[in-house]
């Protein structure tokens, strides 16, 4: 049997994943491929347990747990299911994945100053999840683009979340210069790594576009891989 392809989308907090995420979903759905989903963190989940003290603040601040411990939290609750997308690419899926490594990259990197540090912890990373930990590489990952300033107030369009205790935003979100970081450096891994990351702008003359306006620049890129 012809393995499966392996799709993620990315981007900042408030980029709008879950919803396009959805719409793929739907889309595959119609066209009756196959697919599976997972979504990342699994909250609630034992697996995302560090994750969600991490984005509480159990551990202190961002800047006090830096990027490499900060990382393996998120890797943990990754590997826990590793097995099960292999086996889904395995039976000739489409596995579609909302959030994966590439957060990891975005909000971690986003911590580090220079250019060749994040370069040192982008290998790490790789090193460590795709190798050490075994989990399987994606074939794309969408990177969907929204200013930061747009993307907090998008946040709180959400309401209220458990994963943080009823309050709107984690402590990535409340952060508005994070924020604004990790979208330079979504931006910077697209360019860096443009085999791997495709960046979709949901702007387009400074107002955001609709929904189903993102979703078919979402979808032109999937279906490329699914051809």
């Amino acid at each position: 049997m012809r393995r499966g392809v392996f799709i993620v989308l990315e981007g900042t907090d408030g980029s709008g994943k879950t919803e396009q995420f959805k719409l793929l979903v739907r889309r595959l759905r119609r066209g009756r491929r196959p697919f599976a989903t997972f979504d990342f963190p699994q909250y609630g989940k034992p697996s995302a347990y560090f994750v969600e003290e991490y984005l509480n603040g159990k551990y202190g601040g961002w800047k006090e747990v830096g990027p490499y411990k900060a990382s393996v939290f998120y890797a943990v609750d990754r590997f826990s299911v590793g097995r099960k997308i292999r086996e889904r690419l395995a039976q000739g899926r489409v596995v579609v994945s909302n959030r994966y490594v590439a957060s990891n990259m975005g909000h971690q990197g986003a911590k580090l100053g220079s250019r060749a540090d994040r370069k040192k912890f982008f290998r790490w990373l790789h090193e460590f999840e795709y190798k050490i930990l075994g989990i399987p590489r994606p074939d794309a990952t969408v990177v969907l683009h929204v200013p930061a300033e747009i993307a907090q107030k998008l946040v709180d369009r959400k309401g209220r979340r458990e994963y943080v205790g009823g309050v709107r935003r984690d402590i990535h979100e409340a952060d508005l210069r994070h924020l604004s970081r990790a979208e330079q450096i979504y931006q910077e891994m697209t360019r860096t790594f443009p085999r791997d990351f495709t960046l979709v702008e949901c702007m387009k003359g400074g107002v955001l576009l609709s929904r189903e306006e993102i979703h078919e620049r979402v979808w032109r890129v999937v279906k490329g891989k699914l051809a």
